[in-house]
């Protein structure tokens, strides 16, 4: 039988577990029958051989839901998903080979692969068309064409993937440029785009003759970096191009439909001309916003699809009411130098070492967050970083700070002083660059030496500080927090509580005042803030508070504010229509 796919992208690991249902609901309402879902690996598998798919992970209870609602289902495990999302969502440990060869036939990185996707397909593979459930076709990793560093990998993930019963179309999807380059013989080719170029789809045919046509990403508007603005796609010349795609009688899946939030350290980055790092929304100006509300594109979809699909659609669920909950004191500090000898042990090295390689979490190094690396050094002069620092330092004398170093500013003058004192570079982790040819080398903290006056710094003491929940408990009971003074200047923790009376709702916190860091919620990772925007507020989800006392607690780096606020609304930043 003939068989259109109407499909949407929506991200289980983007979006809280208790929103899953109300999300699908809506793609139900929109018009659409086909949910597609990316599989991050550097979820699922944190540390290597350990393995997670509880709770927000539960990927099973994801697909089984999107069955029970009527949507088919498109997998896209990867290994590679892109995304936006860190090192395209490969694990970090994989970088602990200093000859790690991603996305290839490395050995290093095929054996990595096969032990994650024996404990993956397990899950996958009964609930696919063929076996009563609702996975329609599997993607055969992600865009290969515009990496294509190894011709033999793309076969290579379709045999690890058929050898592993996968019985489901094949697919992979591309750009225009990519098609030729990521295409493999038995699998359906995709086309991605945001504008319908004359021939595009016709071009299709060039790589593989007469088969079913189909966009596996229509973009629907497009993701924002820290500096940038906020970008958005005009929901009229969306709605037409859609309507331009069926005309042809292609297939179509609408990425994003619903974005969702790169919520705690997740956000990735590009590397085109030069660094830059993913904000914590993934709103992407998709059909649903952050929070699931709808657009007037959702509005204007609905009409096309229901137009052509020629029967009534359900009605659209009722949109979540959201909270203003006023402001929230910050009432209580503590100095990051104050927590590091209670709840910390340094790792000593005469060299400095790199995050990944860090001997942590079962010899598995450090994923995300910051680095505090702590030398002696006797006298000041000129400190220069040689560009080895990844992706931003703040430099401290003792407890003095002393300027930033980066990919732009690679020297700094560090001002004399009697005797022996201490350097300290608190180095974050911005994310790792998800897209383009540098996915090697994407290690982070110290990747090298930093010279002080042509010297290379030696004996260190590395603390690590990624910031995982049981951190966050376990700086709940330090001694030392104490009342915020008028000015203080970071690192350091704030403290406060908000205060909710009636069942919560979902709201968003503004940081204005504050300058860069991190927000946690009960514990959980909101993610990254900073004033250079465009992003100013982070999205809180009602099931992450509770009824009563929340603790909030907010790692500033630099300028603290003392209070945020609790706003119903969101703001995303200054708007660029995306040309």
């Amino acid at each position: 039988m003939p068989f259109r796919i109407f499909g949407g992208s929506v991200h289980y690991f983007r979006v809280p577990r208790e929103y899953w249902e109300d999300r699908m609901l809506k793609m139900k309402a929109c018009g659409l029958n086909t949910l597609t879902t990316y599989v991050p690996w550097n979820l699922h598998e944190p540390a290597r051989g350990k393995f997670d798919f509880s709770r927000n992970l539960d990927l099973e209870a994801f697909l089984s839901l999107a069955a029970k609602i009527g949507l088919w289902v498109i997998l896209r495990p990867g290994p590679y998903i892109c995304s936006e999302w860190d090192l395209g969502g490969l694990p970090s440990w994989l970088l602990q080979d200093p000859e790690m060869q991603l996305r290839t036939t490395y050995k290093g990185f095929t054996e990595a692969v096969d032990a994650y996707f024996d404990h993956l397909m397990p899950i996958v593979v009964p609930l696919q068309y063929k076996k009563g459930g609702p996975i329609i076709a599997v993607q055969v990793e992600n865009e290969y064409g515009s990496y294509a560093k190894d011709p033999n990998y793309m076969t290579y993930v379709k045999m690890a993937l058929l050898s592993r019963g996968i019985v489901e179309l094949l697919m992979t999807s591309d750009n225009k440029n990519g098609l030729s380059f990521g295409f493999v013989e038995g699998a359906l080719a995709t086309v991605n785009f945001q504008k319908l170029e004359p021939g595009i789809l016709k071009y299709l045919d060039t790589v593989q003759r007469d088969q079913p046509k189909m966009v596996m990403e229509y973009w629907t508007g497009w993701f924002d970096n820290w500096g940038g603005p906020h970008y958005v796609f005009d929901a009229d010349e969306m709605v037409n191009t859609v309507a331009s795609i069926l005309k042809i009688g292609a297939s179509i899946n609408l990425y994003m439909f619903h974005g969702g939030t790169n919520f705690g350290f997740m956000s990735g980055a590009l590397e085109a001309d030069e660094y830059k790092s993913d904000v914590t929304s993934y709103d992407y100006d998709a059909v649903l916003t952050e929070a699931g509300d709808y657009t007037s594109k959702f509005f204007k979809l609905r009409q096309l699809f229901s137009m052509i699909i020629g029967q009534p659609l359900p009605l659209p669920p009722m949109i979540e009411s959201k909270a203003s909950y006023g402001a929230i004191l910050l009432h209580q500090y503590i100095s990051l130098w104050d927590v590091l000898p209670s709840l910390l042990q340094p790792i000593k090295s005469e060299f400095p070492i790199n995050m990944e390689n860090l001997h942590l979490n079962d010899s598995s190094g450090q994923s995300y967050g910051y680095v505090l690396y702590e030398t002696v050094i006797f006298g000041g002069g000129h400190l220069h970083s040689r560009d080895h620092i990844r992706d931003r330092a703040q430099v401290f004398v003792n407890t003095m700070y002393v300027g930033e170093l980066d990919y732009n500013t690679v020297e700094l003058s560090l001002p004399e002083g009697q005797g022996f004192r201490q350097l300290r570079l608190l180095v974050e982790n911005r994310g790792r660059v998800n897209y383009g040819l540098a996915l090697n080398e994407q290690r982070k903290g110290l990747i090298g030496d930093i010279f002080l006056n042509k010297t290379p710094l030696r004996n260190f003491k590395i603390y690590s500080l990624e910031m995982k929940p049981g951190f966050m408990k376990s700086l709940r009971h330090v001694a030392g927090w104490s009342a915020v003074p008028d000015y203080f200047v970071g690192p350091a923790f704030f403290r406060g509580r908000l205060w909710i009376e009636h069942q919560p709702q979902d709201t968003f916190l503004k940081l204005q005042g504050w300058e860069k860091g991190v927000v946690f919620v009960n514990s959980q990772n909101l993610g990254r803030y900073w004033k250079i925007g465009p992003q100013e507020t982070l999205y809180l989800p009602a099931p992450w508070l509770w009824k009563g006392s929340n603790e909030i607690i907010i790692f500033e780096e630099r300028t603290a504010g003392r209070i945020i606020q609790s706003v119903d609304i969101p703001y995303l930043g200054r708007t660029q229509y995306v040309d």
